[in-house]
């Protein structure tokens, strides 16, 4: 009965008389097509297994002076700072990895990954090589002693966490030495990612960022043993176990000497750990009379197909736009808000995304924030997204809508298709904004765009 139930809510076949059977199997029906899609679906949240295949950028008129150098650099080995709460792992030849399960210390270090061909014609793919720990932070929570004055922090403790993030500071500092560009990209993956996953996934930004700035890639324990069903539901309280870890690392980075500015990118269930992340560093700073940008450097926060309630996205990002009763300094200031500078949000949606399509029916969402589209706004999500429009929200956040496929699922079109990430590498490295011609988008009603599906001619 629940199997003809099912055919039925999927409109091919009858319906039952019974209202309260209907419900009762309505709900069955649903968890079981939210659980077959994500038995499908959502493992295209793993970008690659053990490489990446490394796509041409659309020769964009941003991107057509840069051909040369890009190729000169295919054959390159490069490196990444890598930063995790996952726990370390020693393979059988003695090399050290990083697995699924959670660590209680935040570990860095370096990861080299390698551009190889199979022969001369084939497609440039990319291999994680070595990795070396540089070093780690001291386990979680940190000890603490009663003293006359109340509670404080262990001397070892606080000296053990000064030592790393010294530590990793300078080695912030030195990459930013010899890059071309003093500014850092930090990428945070999503489900079902290994760490080499996430690794490539960088490493395919990195190179398509011609390799001009520093790239850390933020990994948390994802991909673990519970398989495409349960494994969600395990990933998911994994992600939100690493918010108060990347927003301390977010905090260091930041505050390293040299660094110009700070672009954060994030895929999928990664989405919702920056959106966190990014919610409690925005409050930090407002309290403290200063802006994302002000404080922390942070120039873009980019959401490419984001897992995430659109209620619950709009609650976290604009949490200190919509309480004026926060202290701004010593007190509540309710008209002021800080200048935001050069910080920008842009969205990636794609209404085509069925990995998302699966989050939804599993979570009873609203929408996934991944899947928005003018269209296919809910009634009475309309007046909050009028607010977006125009010039309310100052050009702070852009939605930028992708139509095309980029395979059967639909959700890692940032690393499969062109266009996308030509208009990534626009926005990040030429720091050209929505509607200048180098970014090849359409606008539907700002800060609404489409991604064009017309490709202009390489010269």
């Amino acid at each position: 009965m629940a199997k003809s139930y099912c055919v039925a809510e999927l409109g091919l076949g009858r319906q039952f008389t019974s209202h309260m059977g209907q419900v009762e199997l309505m709900d069955l029906c649903r968890g079981a097509v939210a659980g077959l899609l994500l038995l499908v679906c959502l493992v295209g949240c793993a970008t690659q297994r053990a490489e990446v295949a490394t796509l041409p950028v659309a020769a964009s008129p941003t991107l057509q002076s840069t051909h040369a150098a890009r190729s000169q650099q295919s054959s390159t080995t490069f490196d990444l700072l890598y930063i995790t709460d996952r726990a370390p792992e020693t393979a059988s030849d003695s090399t050290l990895s990083y697995g699924a399960e959670r660590a209680i210390f935040l570990s860095f270090g370096s990861v080299s990954v390698t551009p190889t061909r199979s022969s001369p014609s084939s497609e440039s793919k990319l291999r994680v090589g070595a990795v070396s720990e540089t070093g780690r932070f001291p386990a979680t929570p940190y000890g603490v002693v009663a003293t006359e004055n109340g509670l404080s922090r262990t001397p070892a403790a606080v000296a053990e966490h000064e030592q790393a993030s010294a530590l990793l500071q300078a080695e912030v500092t030195r990459r930013l030495a010899i890059a071309s560009r003093k500014e850092v990209v930090v990428f945070i993956h999503g489900y079902n990612n290994s760490f080499d996953d996430a690794a490539l996934a960088t490493g395919e930004i990195c190179r398509s960022l011609q390799n001009q700035f520093v790239c850390i890639v933020l990994t948390w324990p994802a991909g673990g043993s519970g398989g495409s069903f349960f494994g969600y539901n395990i990933d998911r309280e994994s992600s939100e176990f690493a918010v108060a870890d990347f927003k301390k690392a977010m905090r260091i980075i930041a505050e390293a000497k040299g660094v110009e500015r700070l672009h954060l990118v994030a895929h999928s269930r990664g989405t919702d750990v920056l959106a966190s992340v990014v919610q409690q560093l925005a409050i930090e700073a407002y309290v403290s009379r200063s802006s994302l940008w002000q404080r922390y450097r942070i120039a873009n926060a980019v959401f490419f197909a984001p897992d995430i309630d659109l209620d619950v996205a709009s609650s976290k990002l604009f949490a200190w736009v919509s309480d004026p009763d926060l202290a701004f300094g010593s007190k509540s200031s309710p008209s002021t808000l800080p200048p935001q500078g050069a910080m920008h949000l842009t969205v990636y949606s794609s209404p085509r995304d069925e990995a998302l399509r699966a989050s939804t029916l599993l979570f009873g969402s609203t929408l996934r924030l991944g899947q928005l589209a003018v269209g296919r706004l809910p009634k009475n999500r309309s007046e909050a997204a009028s607010k977006w429009a125009g010039s309310n929200m100052g050009g702070l956040v852009d939605f930028i809508e992708y139509s095309g496929g980029g395979s059967f699922i639909g959700h890692s079109y940032f690393l499969s298709d062109p266009t996308v990430k030509a208009d990534l590498v626009a926005l990040i490295r030429d720091r050209a904004k929505a509607g200048d011609p180098r970014r090849q988008l359409v606008e539907i009603k700002r800060p609404f765009w489409r991604i064009s599906d017309v490709q202009p001619a390489s010269r």
